[in-house]
């Protein structure tokens, strides 16, 4: 369980990544390396680059991502991902969902879901009597 909820976390940070880079990129990727982001300031006057920039490389994807493998790693290695990266999921997902609007965001809710009964159930795996202790 915990394995599923790892992967369809890296899928959301991966492909709103590769998204938002295929939509942005084309456009504004000369401007992000030519230092033109450097004089923004005020988010009243970002410009289209820098806002491009934010919904793109700056966005929730790459950390989502992170985390995502950082699931995957831990459970390779039999350790279960603690319970606050599940609620942190959840509470980020409503927070921005409510914000934004309709997205695919709310598959989220399915893996941090996914991530609290894989805890649940290492936890009672843990807990079990007639296992011997270490």
């Amino acid at each position: 369980m915990i394995k599923w909820a790892g992967w369809i976390i890296v899928l959301a940070g991966l492909g709103h990544t590769l998204g938002s880079l295929v939509e942005t990129v084309p456009e504004h990727v000369v401007t992000w390396f030519n230092g033109s982001l450097w004089s923004e300031t005020g988010y009243a006057g970002l410009s289209d680059a820098a806002v491009a920039f934010w919904y793109s490389v700056f966005s929730f994807g790459p950390p989502l991502l992170l985390v995502g493998v950082m699931v995957l790693w831990m459970d390779r290695r039999g350790l279960t991902p603690p319970s606050f990266i599940a609620w942190a999921i959840t509470a980020w997902t409503i927070v921005t969902f409510v914000a934004s609007g309709p997205s695919p965001l709310p598959i989220l809710l399915i893996a941090a879901g996914m991530l609290l009964v894989g805890a649940r159930r290492a936890g009672e795996r843990r807990e079990a009597p007639g296992r011997s202790g270490g």
